[in-house]
């Protein structure tokens, strides 16, 4: 086998690595949320100042006309947490069970410890009843990962009444009266750096298993460098944020939709500050995103998140909200010796 890194420039080569990587990902279930072509190949193409971002194909042999078996992404954190390195591997499930996983892992690994990373990180999905002895559980042990975070994938059908929206609503509504709910497109200028605080804490604040991070360092600038690219990716945003008496965001949720899905709206990360808890803004915030987010795109069939599973009190706003389990999201880690 040969393993090379990725001609960005070569749109057949990143159109069959895709491919390799939503045939495996898509294998087992067939309605897993995964990225859009046109996402990923922006995310390779287009440095950004907070990640670096490297591609490695494995083929058959290193002929030129030999076959892409599949691959892996190697993700290295630039501001923050600078230990860690973040990978996935997918190889095509014709061209599963000959190594070819096993040899890109192994040089992926390789390439965190070339960028003076000791922790590696890899991330999964799988069925809840093979918890404990999936082949992709198994391989990762195999080359001597553990298990650290187990994160479940939820799914909630939409359209959800508006009569229940409004309930949420005004069921949050009195615990929360010295604070103003909106929604954005566009989250303004004034909010900014108030918002990016707040999500930047969300890996200190919300259950990470025996994977340990700092916050994140996420500036005004980097935020909207990366909304622009999204947005020229064919992606949408709706966020809505609480925002106090000193005109300062202290909880924010975001959903995202993609041109490209013709169903899918994905919830991003839902966050409150950890000194303004206990008023339901958590709940405030999401039912009024989702109602804008319905009234934006009625064509949306369905909305998919995923959280920890020690994280009770947003697996409790969510199986409030009809959110059902679907899968197991697993992340193993190995630390590697200096």
């Amino acid at each position: 086998m040969h393993i090379r890194q990725l001609e960005l420039d070569d749109d057949a080569e990143l159109h069959a690595f895709y491919l390799a990587m939503r045939d495996a990902e898509l294998a087992e279930n067939p309605d897993r949320p995964i990225w859009t072509e046109q996402i990923m190949i922006g995310q390779l193409r287009e440095p950004t100042k907070d990640m670096v971002v490297e591609a490695w194909a494995v083929f058959e042999n290193d002929s030129p006309s030999s076959t892409m078996l599949g691959g892996g992404l190697i993700f290295i954190p630039q501001l923050d947490n600078l230990e860690k390195a973040y990978t996935g591997v997918c190889i095509s499930p014709q061209h599963q069970r000959r190594g070819a996983g096993s040899a890109v892992l192994e040089h992926l690994v390789s390439r965190a410890a070339a960028h003076n990373r000791s922790t590696v990180l890899l991330e999964s999905q799988y069925s809840f009843d093979r918890r404990e002895d999936h082949g992709y559980r198994r391989f990762a042990e195999h080359h001597g990962f553990a298990v650290a975070s187990v994160e479940v994938s939820r799914k909630m059908p939409l359209p959800v009444p508006e009569e229940q929206l409004q309930a949420w609503i005004d069921e949050a509504a009195p615990h929360h009266r010295d604070y103003r709910i909106e929604t954005f497109e566009e989250i303004p200028d004034e909010l900014l750096s108030s918002v990016c605080h707040v999500v930047n804490q969300l890996a200190l604040d919300a259950p990470t298993g025996d994977i340990e991070f700092e916050a994140e360092k996420i500036t005004p600038e980097i935020r909207r460098e990366s909304d622009a690219r999204y947005k020229k990716r064919g992606g949408n945003k709706l966020e809505t944020v609480a925002i106090d008496q000193d005109g300062q965001a202290v909880a924010v949720t975001t959903l995202g939709i993609l041109a490209d899905e013709v169903d899918k709206v994905h919830q991003w990360a839902t966050i409150v500050n950890r000194e303004h808890r206990g008023h339901r803004l958590g709940l405030a915030v999401k039912a009024a995103n989702l109602r804008a987010v319905q009234r934006a795109f009625p064509d949306r069939a369905a909305v998919y998140t995923s959280n920890h599973e020690d994280n009770a009190n947003m697996v409790q706003i969510n199986e409030k909200m009809g959110f059902e389990p679907v899968e197991l999201y697993v992340e193993f880690q190995r630390k590697l010796d200096a």
